[in-house]
């Protein structure tokens, strides 16, 4: 297993302190093999193809994905790789025995490697970066396995990497904890939107304030009442590496603001309150009448296929919970061909609203807090993330630079 004697052995960085001794130079295919036994459909349970497995190592979703005739087994503690576009880092560690599609990589660890040591080696950005040296196809890249076995790596005993292995899944749980704790929040956002506005054919919500209880019904009105509408201007021939002004098109919106473009050409400035709404999309795209709330004026300016509402009195951050992906704008999607929302459906919209400002504000301001939360523990999320990746960093030898 010290074939690569050209290759000086190399230590980590950070290592635990009641380790000593060289590690050894190897490679994947000395320590792995990739399992080509083929199972039956019928006689397989877990299925998964590459759809099933979770991008950036997260995991997998066992669904309802119809199998192919014969299928590829695999077993607890076998490591399995989505071969098309391995850029997309799913990687699953198996807790469970079942089959999977052709199109995935099963790596079954030997006697002299822990199960869970490997997996950490091959859901690691180095590895994902290895591999797509040797992927070949544009649109879809496929990795190539005997490559991939090539991949070096510096191995210390197997008590070591049971202890690197262990460190990392107790991390691995503190980030799992933390997804969990996100999607409870936002399971609990949606039931109390489902609490605080009026269901359907309804005019006053299921639950409501103690102060506002005996205010009446809720007014009904559309959105061309109550908001004034502009659609956004091309701005593609204007774009700047360093302009003043944010252009807010549809990838903006639907990345939540981590993918910008920026100008110095404001073609259609908003102001501070503006809700900014996604009017174009593919077929049942998760962007189409997703919405921006303009949070400071004379930053952001629209683009085309995004339109901009002002209101006319309505609470702004009100009318935005009830705008963001409403189910009226949703139904314009048939999901064969891509949805372009035109300007006076999207006035027709049906609103309902209290007729009180202070009840509009006290909505607003309860979801704005668990929104706040949300983004907190989102962050909180991000953070550890970037410290398992500095932590593998620090761990892992690089033997391929």
């Amino acid at each position: 297993m010290n074939e690569n004697k050209d290759i000086k052995t190399v230590l980590p960085k950070l290592r635990f302190s009641e380790f000593v001794g060289n590690w050894s130079n190897t490679r994947l295919g000395e320590i792995a093999r990739v399992v080509t036994n083929k199972v039956s459909s019928d006689k397989a349970k877990n299925y998964l193809s590459t759809e099933n497995i979770l991008q950036d190592f997260g995991g997998v979703n066992f669904g309802s994905v119809s199998a192919p005739i014969n299928i590829t087994s695999y077993n607890i503690g076998d490591v399995l790789l989505s071969n098309i576009r391995p850029y997309l880092k799913k990687v699953y560690f198996s807790t469970v025995n079942g089959g999977c599609s052709n199109d995935v990589l099963v790596f079954k660890a030997n006697v002299n490697c822990n199960h869970k040591y490997m997996y950490y080696v091959i859901a690691s950005d180095r590895f994902i970066d290895f591999a797509m040296l040797g992927a070949k196809g544009v649109k879809m890249p496929r990795g190539d396995k005997d490559q991939m076995l090539s991949y070096r790596l510096s191995l210390p005993n197997k008590e070591e990497q049971t202890k690197i292995a262990e460190c990392l899944s107790s991390l691995d749980n503190v980030i799992s904890g933390a997804s969990d704790k996100i999607l409870a929040l936002k399971e609990y956002k949606k039931g109390l939107m489902q609490q605080l506005f009026p269901a359907e054919g309804k005019t006053t919500p299921a639950y409501r304030f103690p102060e506002f209880q005996n205010d009446g019904e809720w007014l009904e009105t559309t959105l061309d009442a109550e908001l004034n509408y502009e659609n956004g201007k091309a701005h593609e021939n204007d774009i700047s590496s360093n302009g003043h002004y944010i252009v807010v098109n549809s990838k903006f919106i639907s990345t939540d603001g981590n993918v910008r473009k920026f100008t110095d050409t404001p073609y259609c400035l908003a102001n501070e309150n503006d809700i900014l709404i996604v009017l174009s999309d593919v077929p049942n795209g998760r962007a189409i009448a997703k919405c921006f709330i303009v949070d400071e004026s004379d930053r952001y300016t629209v683009n085309q296929r995004v339109c901009k509402l002002s209101t006319k009195g309505v609470n702004s951050q009100f009318l935005y919970y009830i705008l963001n992906r409403n189910a009226y704008f949703l139904s314009f999607d048939d999901g064969v061909k891509q949805t372009n929302l035109k300007k006076d459906d999207v006035l027709k919209c049906p609103l309902i609203i209290p007729n009180d400002p202070k009840e509009q504000q006290k909505i607003a301001t309860t979801l704005s807090s668990i929104d706040n939360l949300i983004e907190a523990e989102n962050s909180h999320l991000d953070q550890l993330k970037v410290h398992k990746k500095g932590l593998m960093q620090q761990l892992f030898p690089n033997l391929n630079e």
